[in-house]
């Protein structure tokens, strides 16, 4: 046993997984420390991966080299890319996960990196040295000395567990929560306040009467998370199900309310928005007398099911006389009631955009800690903290990804410019490049820059450059192919669009949204024996990402543009040149917050909720620009 490393990553979750990972390919010397190593990368909460604008995370933490794209397709049991009905850059994978599965995969991958070491024990405290991490220390009486350590403690950091007016101590369901760390840390000097996040009831499959549900199959086609073509989806896919509260539902639930700690002072911490509690629901929604459930199953043959939209910190008795107004769950049994959690985290705007604590150096922070909820947001905070911690220890430049780069680019950005005021999470709403940032390119985005790391591997890099050739050369042929009229108009009028006038390229004709290029290979020969040169395991991804390109190529086009001209300003370098608290000329507001931040660029300041477009112009100036 040594007690001597590079990186020391605490907590197994989704970020620390990554974490480690990340770390321990680069070459470090890691050691991963868990409370439970039999609860590596538990799906606390809902057993999916992916949804709105959290799938294109993934799939860039998969083309960087990361292990969630992998994992998640070994352990699917559904698939659904989200929003097909609107625009490419709103489309979204995601997929309903074998719980047990995907910790066994992580599990696997853990034990099998090279570099990479496992400790069960909680951490209590960091040794710390001339402002710098240079160990852990741990419950057992343990030290162990680091050159950086990552924190992903999730929500086991003073965790308080609610089920009515019952609270129980504790990070997740039956597992205990970590003391110290947050103690010490405010200690220091760094800023910790509290986060509330709930999880719904689970029911028995048994007891569920899917004749009385709607079923909601997945997709079987050729999408995933993963750009390796042998990463595949072998379980077996089961569908959901879908029901609907009713007023009779809601009429227990409000009637619990009083006995809720969301409403009778129990919790005072901040929850999520954007995905509300039942109870939060009826209230914030009086006016509606329903809402969708959806009905989730917890694995390939369990008979565990998730109640999504049902998350409660209700008393037990009501959670389960509310349930039974719903006609497909009137007979409904409980595995476990749902619940509430509170927990620590601290204050992002403290962390440089590598994720290094401003207060410390060498002290990484990622995932909820930061004060943002989701496996995705977690996984792709820990992937670019595991990367930034070996890099600071050998002295490389750090890994930053802008906001046209990747959503986690956006994402850390956010955090660190903007703080939270609550659980943040991610949609597409908040990348203004969202074009640029589809789920459909991102190898072509990332696999680079992280092959040059050190992480992506050689085969994965030479996989993405044949796949952009086979990906152009498809383009070219589509720009150069003539069509003649006499040739296509009887099958265009078949199709449902007007027939040619006169000879086009058959780029114009992949134009037409009612055309796309497997229906034109039907009736053009030269381009359905085109289609057969590409790679058959990826032919349906090269095309879809041929066709993307061809559709949407002005609008990438003037993206691209726009974000050109903004990232001007991101070279514009802004920290340690001007003493704000001297500069009368900007507002009182906008001096405060920028001492506060401390932003590195002039792009970073603009983003300052509270900063002016006349407050940018004053430092503008005062920079000579």
């Amino acid at each position: 046993m040594k007690f001597d490393y590079d990186v020391i990553v605490i907590g197994a979750g989704h970020a620390g997984c990554e974490a480690a990972c990340a770390a321990a390919h680069l070459g470090s010397s890691t050691l991963l420390i868990t409370l439970d190593m039999n609860k590596i990368a538990q799906m606390s909460c809902n057993p999916a991966v992916g949804g709105i604008a959290k799938g294109q995370i993934v799939r860039e933490i998969d083309a960087l080299g990361g292990e969630m794209g992998i994992v998640t397709d070994r352990s699917a049991i559904q698939f659904r890319m989200l929003n097909r009905s609107k625009g490419p850059a709103m489309w979204s994978p995601r997929a309903q996960s074998d719980r047990m599965k995907f910790m066994a995969e992580w599990r696997n991958i853990i034990e099998n990196t090279p570099n990479l070491y496992l400790w069960q024990d909680d951490a209590i405290g960091f040794i710390i040295e001339n402002e710098t991490v240079v160990g852990v220390k741990t419950a057992f009486g343990v030290e162990f000395a680091a050159k950086a350590v990552v924190l992903t403690a999730g929500t086991f950091l003073n965790g308080l567990m609610h089920v009515g007016r019952v609270q129980i101590r504790g990070g997740r369901i039956s597992e205990p929560a970590s003391h110290g760390i947050t103690e010490q840390l405010k200690e220091l000097g760094f800023r910790a306040e509290r986060m509330k996040t709930g999880t719904p009831v689970r029911i028995d499959a048994r007891s569920i009467k899917f004749e009385l549900a709607e079923k909601q199959e997945g997709d079987d086609d050729f999408h995933k998370f993963s750009y390796l073509p042998d990463v595949k989806r072998e379980l077996k896919q089961r569908p959901c199900w879908i029901v609907n509260t009713n007023s009779d539902v809601h009429e227990i639930l409000r009637a619990g309310l009083p006995d809720s700690p969301l409403y009778n002072g129990q919790i005072k911490s901040i929850g999520p928005r954007y995905c509300p509690s039942i109870e939060t629901k009826i209230v914030t929604f009086a006016d509606k007398d329903s809402h969708q459930l959806f009905l989730e199953p917890e694995g390939e043959t369990t008979n565990e099911y998730y109640v999504n939209g049902f998350s409660s910190s209700l008393p037990l008795d009501v959670q389960f006389n509310a349930l039974q107004k719903i006609p497909a769950l009137s007979d409904v049994q409980i595995y476990r009631p749902g619940y509430a959690i509170e927990y620590d985290f601290f204050d992002p705007t403290q962390l440089k955009h590598t994720l290094e604590t401003k207060l410390v150096k060498n002290l990484f922070f990622a995932g909820q800690v930061n004060g943002t909820t989701g496996y995705e947001e977690a996984a792709g905070q820990g992937l670019i903290a595991g990367i930034n911690a070996h890099l600071n220890i050998v002295g490389g430049e750090p890994f930053i990804l802008s906001r046209d780069e990747a959503y986690i680019g956006v994402l850390i950005d956010d955090l660190v410019t903007k703080g939270v005021d609550e659980p943040y999470r991610m949609f597409t709403s908040r990348a203004e490049y969202r074009i640029l940032l589809r789920q459909d390119d991102a190898d072509m985005r990332l696999t680079e820059k992280s092959y040059k790391l050190g992480l992506a591997t050689e085969e994965r890099y030479r996989l993405m450059l044949e796949k952009r050739e086979q990906r152009d050369r498809l383009v070219d042929f589509c720009k150069e192919f003539s069509v003649k009229p006499s040739l296509i108009n009887e099958d265009l009028i078949r199709l449902g669009t007007s027939p040619l006038k006169e000879g086009c390229k058959l780029h114009a004709l992949i134009l037409r949204p009612q055309l796309d290029i497997n229906m034109l290979a039907d009736v053009i020969q030269p381009l359905k024996s085109f289609l057969s040169t590409l790679d058959k395991q990826r032919r349906d991804e090269i095309i879809e990402a041929a066709e993307i390109l061809i559709k949407y190529q002005g609008y990438i086009d003037r993206e691209k543009m726009i974000a050109e001209k903004v990232m001007r300003l991101e070279h514009v370098k802004l920290k340690g040149k001007l003493k704000y608290s001297e500069i009368k000329a900007i507002s009182t507001e906008a001096r405060q917050k920028l001492e506060k931040i401390d932003p590195e660029t002039v792009a970073q300041a603009a983003r300052i909720p509270g900063i002016s477009p006349s407050d940018i112009n004053i430092l503008l100036l005062l920079l000579g620009r």
